[in-house]
């Protein structure tokens, strides 16, 4: 396919105007993650605060800072506004001229925000929404240790408010990396599972992005490599951990999928994947490994061209048929051991109507969609996952 030929899809043509934003510094490869150390010393930035999982907390040594370096390593998967406050009060301490979110989207979400609201007179309900945040408080590292959210090279933080359950979402310029670390190395100790789960999520950014309304040229290259990445290397990076060259194609395939997140942004799957998170505490990258098959499924009627050119860039057989692509990209996510029922994740049926509501309700990500989907057919979707 060629993918900048027209197609049915209601999106940008090449002369639409579109602003793309990267961080100003991008490192790329094995063994990258000490260079963390040696440009905060370059810049003279002494007071610096790390924002980590507990994992990570204990591996912070392999960025050979120098310094005050305060950790706060209690970030949580799925963070919520106590989490985020929890981090923003050890912030208002160290007062720190250099923040690095060091982990998964989680920590690099959390990080976003420490840099931005300490001190700054704002909290997160003033800053929810676009454009809200009035400046940046302190430089802002990002290093993954994880090859799936592209966090590392977006403007945008999700917080889950637990009043509501649902998440909310600042997006800011302020909030991009001065710097990007990307370290294949530290995504080594990822277990299977985990791989499996955040590799379909940085093809799930890519692909929603590739058919979004708002899909436009300059990114469907960037998507449809980040799919092609996912199907040349994620097999490999499950088979072997140690594989460093499929590592290294799983961390550019995420950042690819960071790319596509900010002028472009996702859809359906993660509006319809984000209850999962939410309500039950189900990991990002595997709710969106279950929900993929049936919202890619969804689609191609609307986007029957990209659809093909998909299931072709993940090695699989080509087609723009309803229920040719789901069993398709089922028993790709299956094969990769991603679990694919709800009832085995302990989704009560019971609370189905109220997950297909909320990610009705979820419009910045549904307005994107190439289908219109309503509520009845999210709640069918959901069922028939169960």
């Amino acid at each position: 396919m060629n993918i900048h030929a027209p197609s049915p899809l209601a999106a940008a043509s090449l002369a639409t105007p579109i602003t793309i934003q990267r961080p100003r510094i991008i490192e790329f490869g094995a063994g990258t993650a000490s260079i963390a150390g040696r440009w905060a010393a370059e810049q003279k930035l002494t007071r610096i605060l790390v924002v980590a999982d507990a994992f990570n907390a204990d591996r912070v040594a392999v960025l050979e800072l120098n310094g005050e370096v305060t950790v706060f390593g209690e970030v949580r998967p799925e963070p919520d506004v106590p989490n985020l406050e929890a981090a923003l009060a050890l912030a208002s301490q160290v007062k720190p001229d250099l923040v690095i979110g060091f982990g998964g989207g989680s920590a690099m979400d959390l990080a976003k925000l420490v840099a931005v609201l300490p001190g700054s007179g704002q909290t997160l309900h003033d800053v929810v929404g676009a454009e809200k945040v009035r400046a940046k408080g302190a430089v802002l590292m990002q290093v993954p240790t994880t090859s799936g959210t592209g966090s590392e090279a977006g403007t945008r933080a999700l917080i889950t408010d637990p009043a509501t359950q649902n998440k909310r979402a600042v997006q800011s310029l302020h909030a991009l990396a001065d710097i990007a670390i990307i370290d294949p190395a530290l995504t080594l100790t990822l277990p299977p599972a985990v791989t499996a789960a955040t590799g379909v999520d940085a093809m799930a950014h890519c692909v929603e992005a590739f058919t979004s309304r708002k899909a436009h040229p300059l990114i469907d290259m960037y998507a449809l490599e980040g799919v092609r990445l996912v199907g040349r290397f994620l097999g490999r990076a499950i088979a072997d951990g140690s594989d460093i060259e499929a590592r290294a194609g799983l961390s550019l395939a995420s950042l690819y999928g960071g790319f596509c997140l900010g002028p472009v942004n996702t859809a359906a799957g993660h509006a319809v994947a984000y209850p999962l998170g939410t309500r039950h505490h189900i990991a990002h990258g595997a709710a969106n490994a279950l929900i993929f098959p049936h919202t890619l499924a969804f689609n191609t009627p609307a986007v029957p061209e990209k659809t093909a050119a998909i299931l072709t860039a993940l090695g699989l057989q080509a087609s723009s048929r309803e229920a040719e692509v789901f069993a398709a990209a089922y028993r790709y996510c299956a094969d990769l051991g991603c679990e694919m029922k709800l009832s085995a994740l302990n989704v009560p049926h019971d609370g189905l109507p109220a997950m297909a509501s909320e990610a009705h309700a979820i419009r910045r990500l549904l307005d994107n969609n190439p289908r219109d989907i309503s509520r009845e057919e999210i709640l069918a979707l959901y069922k028939e996952a169960y």
